[in-house]
């Protein structure tokens, strides 16, 4: 059953309804993270708005995900091609 949970991001409250137990832990994770990014970029941009900041913490969580993306593809692939050439060897013993 859904759960109605609040969670600060910038001085803002949101209202999130996670699904279980472990997705309420993701979203406080998320909203942690997101956070501590803001807090380094406020102490190094400080006379930027906060759109400016916010648009930082996106691009900078969006390179983080996709690099992590290309990574899990390429280790599947290694994967792939170890199970197609342990196959390989079986099939010849």
């Amino acid at each position: 059953m859904a759960q109605k949970i609040t969670v600060r991001i910038a001085e803002r409250d949101y209202a999130f309804n996670a699904a279980d137990a472990e997705q309420e832990e993701l979203i406080r994770l998320a909203a942690n993270a997101i956070n501590r990014r803001l807090s380094g970029y406020l102490a190094k941009y400080p006379g930027k708005n906060m759109v400016d900041i916010m648009s930082f913490v996106a691009l900078n969580e969006t390179i983080g995900s996709l690099t992590l993306q290309r990574k899990m593809d390429s280790l599947q692939q290694e994967i792939k091609a170890l199970q197609e050439e342990t196959d390989s060897y079986l099939d010849n013993i």
